[in-house]
Parts: C-alpha cells; structure tokens; sequence
C-alpha cells in the first residue's frame, strides 16, 4: 500500500478514536457513579475534562507542529491518549478518572490539529478530495456511533472497556505512524510564540469553562461573568501580541481571505447546530422515549450510515464542484433535516425523527469534507498546522457554544410549560428544580420521585414539555445552519485557494 494511504488510515484511526471518547462516556455514565462512588458534580467533570482541554489546546497544537513537526507532535498525541485511557480504565476515583480524561484532552487535540495537515501533505488534487470524503465520514461516524459503541461495551464488558478499547487502537497507530508517516513542518519557523500560546490557551480555556459552566452555575453569577471577562482580556492582548509578530501562530491575515474566514463560521455552525443537537436527541431518544444505550444506538445508524457514504461522495465532487456550493448545499440540508424533526409530541416514537434523519446525514456527508478541504486549501502548505488547528478549534468552541446557548433555552422552555401543565398540583411549586433536572437527562429519576398518584399525569407533563421544547431546538439550530450556509455561499470563493504543483513522489521510508 503506498506511503499516503497509510497516513489516511494512520489519520482516520486516530480521529475516530478521540472523537468517539466525546460521546462514548456518556452511555457509562451510570456505571461510573457507582463504581467509584461520584457524585453528580464529578459525572459533569468527567464529560467536561476532555472538552475543555481538546478545545484549549487545538490552536496551540498546530502552531507548534509546524514548528517541532507535526508527524512528532500528532505521534505524541497518539501516545498521550493511549496513555491516558489506560489511567482512566485503572482509575480508583472519580478524581483520578477526571485528570486522566483532561489528559486524554491534552493527546486529542495534538491529534486533532494535526490530523488535516498530515493529509494535505500527502494527497494533491481529485485525490485530496477522496481523502478528505473518507476523513468527513469518519468524523461524522465517530460522533453518531458513540452510544452504540459505548452502549454495547458497558452491557457487555463493564465500563472501563470503553477505554481499554484505545490501547489496541492507539499501538496500532502509533506504529504505523513512525513507520510509514513522512514529517513535515514549517522551514521558516523561527521559534515558540510563547505569549501568544499561554494567552490564547488561557483565554479559550475560560471561555470554554464558562460556556460549559454557564447554564449550571447562572451566566450572571460572578464566577461566570469573571471568566468570560477575562477571557475577552486575554483575546485583546492575543490579538495585540499576534499583530507584533513577524512569525505569528495565529496569522490574523488569513481572516483578511473571505474564504478562510467563510469556513471558520461554517464549521462553527455545523457544530454548534447538529453536532451540539446530537446530545439533546440522544437524551430524548433514552430519558423519554425510554430506549436502552444499545438500542439509541441503532436508531442513529440511519444518520450514521448516510453521512459515511455521503461524505465518501463529497470527497470526490470536491474537486469538480465549488466549496461554496458544497458547503451551502450541506448546511441547507442540515438546516431542513433539523426542520424535518420538528413537530414531536408527548406521543411521538422515535420514526419521527427518521425522515430529518435521512436529510441531515446527508448534508453532514456534504459538509465534512468540504470544510477540510477549504480550510487546507487556502494556505500554503507550511502553515497548514495552523489552519487545520483553527478550523478544529471553531468546531470545538461551536459544539461548547451550541450546547451551552441550547441548554440555556432548553431548560426554559421545559419550566414555561411545565408551569401551565402543573398549575395547581402539588408538583407546581418545584417546576424550576423540575425543569432542571429534566433538562438534563434525569426525567425518569424525577417521576419516580413523584408520588405514585400523580406519577401519570406528571410522566405526560413531562414528555410534552420536552418534545414541545425540543422542537423549539430543532427550529433555533435550523436557523443556525441555514444562517451558515448563507454565509459560505457568500464568503467562500474560488480565487482564493492556493495552487500548488504535486510534489514528485519520494520512495517508502526505511
């Protein structure tokens, strides 16, 4: 097999694998609380550490694989991650699981950021655009099938399987990585941009803090307010150091190209609409309609499926067709997809959401690989550590955002009709500790709490209330997409792609 297939499977492989730790946890969730005694608190920190740190650290990543070398860099990810899914299966406290997954943060993001250059420095043309389809599709899969994944370790093997699943994986990769993957990085780099690494890492590790903080903490309490005005401080000064550097990490020019700045908002906006979705759905799916880990699994397989091949498609039309057409028609079917769920109600199963479905997984497998594309295909191949750092780190801080400002809306809309379903009941004087906890994954925790009298009527209120504020989700995230889809047919343009010749072809690596 040639040297550049090797690194698609080498890249692949681990995407797959640190995407699906994104969702996979959540499925295990119950199982960790008792087996290492956690409390809620710690359950949420769980999930939170390994976003936190991914989202932190991505930017930081790439700039200084362009630097060190992004072959070194992503091959230490591989290793980091290994390591720490190997501390989090052996973890004897919930404490210790949590600083192991903040390092497993700490590996995904030097995989992540790297993971698109690694690409573009090996395939050239229509090929680049396979690549890329088959890149698209593994993303999507990853974050759809995680609960499938996840469902079916944890039935069947226990929790920690889910992270010793990444063992075999990641020696796997990590192998074929130093054995077949070429190095590269940027010649014309002169040093660490310390400054500007410690103040962008700070600065998007409050915002991210706070934006996953926000909805349990209050957005007007001080620790919140504090973070997010710190966070703006530092992004100044960011800005201010970057703008002084001859060589810097973060070149601020590319947002001159419309295009660059174009693909920047619509991965922002696939993430922050359909991906941040995925967890509202799946909460559905499991918390109201009452299906098993497993079995919420299999019910995305249609979304899953369609994206895979979708994206397999996409690569391919890349080079044929403009980014700004496949990227626009994506988010348009991302958009309708998201319109097609709506309409739920307390008696809904789950074929409702089958048709949006079928649309939106398209219109992911559209999407995917035209952002990967377009955010390597703007810059020159020595900084493409970098765009493939901030086009990972837009979709990251799109999911934390999307999550965050739904969840605010969410949990509001469950109070306001909570409060006109359980007027004059005995429940009616608790609809705001109610509506948090529904919001939140726990209806079945809350009816049984209920005396069993009125267990019925307020199951019923609560089904209602979810659907009727689910959808009121579906329609803000489709107006999202579609808003995205907007802006890429405007901003993304042909002209501003760098055309480069394909190198000539260098013999296998001893």
């Amino acid at each position: 097999m040639e040297r550049k297939w090797w690194s698609l499977l080498a890249v692949c492989l681990a995407t797959f694998m640190l995407l699906l730790d994104i969702t996979i946890v959540n499925v295990a969730l119950p199982d960790i609380a008792t087996a290492l005694d956690a409390s809620f608190s710690d359950l949420q920190w769980v999930v939170d550490a390994y976003a936190l740190m991914l989202a932190a650290l991505l930017l930081t990543a790439g700039s200084l694989a362009d630097l060190l070398g992004r072959r070194r860099v992503f091959a230490f990810g591989l290793v980091c991650f290994t390591v720490a899914s190997v501390l989090c299966a052996l973890a004897p406290s919930a404490l210790t699981l949590i600083l192991a997954r903040g390092a497993q943060g700490i590996g995904g993001a030097a995989m992540f950021a790297t993971s698109l250059a690694l690409l573009a420095q090996e395939f050239h043309g229509r090929e680049r655009g396979t690549a890329f389809g088959i890149w698209g599709a593994t993303t999507g899969a990853a974050v759809a099938i995680g609960p499938l994944v996840g469902g079916a370790l944890t039935s069947g093997l226990g929790w920690p399987s889910i992270f010793y699943l990444n063992l075999p994986i990641g020696l796997a990769t990590i192998a074929m990585t130093l054995r077949h993957v070429p190095e590269s990085r940027d010649e014309e780099a002169v040093g660490v941009d310390w400054a500007g690494l410690v103040t962008f890492s700070a600065a998007l590790f409050l915002l991210v803090f706070a934006l996953i903080r926000g909805n349990d903490e209050g957005w007007t309490s001080t620790p919140i307010v504090a973070m997010l005005a710190v966070s703006a401080l530092l992004l100044v000064a960011f800005v201010a150091i970057e703008d002084a550097q001859p060589r810097p990490m973060f070149d601020l020019e590319l947002f001159r190209k419309r295009t660059f700045s174009g693909v920047s908002i619509a991965a922002f906006v696939l993430s922050a609409s359909m991906f941040a979705m995925f967890l509202y759905i799946t909460l559905y799916v499991q918390t109201i309609l009452g299906y098993g880990p497993l079995d919420t699994g299999l019910r995305f397989l249609p979304l899953t499926v369609l994206s895979f091949f979708a994206a397999a498609v996409a690569g391919k039309l890349t080079a044929r067709l403009p980014a700004r057409a496949m990227l626009g028609t994506g988010l348009v079917l991302v958009g309708g997809g998201l319109l097609l769920m709506r309409g739920l109600d307390a008696d809904s199963r789950w074929t409702a959401l089958l048709p949006g479905f079928v649309v939106a997984g398209i219109g992911i497998g559209l999407t995917n690989p035209s952002l990967a594309n377009t955010a390597i295909g703007v810059v020159t191949p020595a900084r493409s550590g970098m765009a493939s750092g901030i086009n990972s780190t837009f979709r990251q801080v799109g999911i934390a955002t999307g999550i965050a400002g739904l969840g605010a809306i969410f949990q509001s809309q469950i109070a306001d009709r909570l409060t006109t379903a359980l007027a004059g009941t005995p429940a009616a004087g608790d609809v705001d500790a109610l509506a948090r906890a529904v919001s939140a994954g726990g209806a079945p925790q809350a009816i049984d709490a209920a005396p069993p009298a009125g267990r019925p009527a307020l199951h019923h209120a609560i089904d209602a209330a979810f659907a009727g504020g689910l959808n009121d989700l579906f329609l803000v995230a489709a107006v999202v997409a579609f808003a995205g889809a907007a802006v890429a047919l405007v901003l993304v343009r042909r002209s501003d792609f760098v055309v480069l010749a394909a190198p000539v072809p260098q013999p296998e690596q001893a």
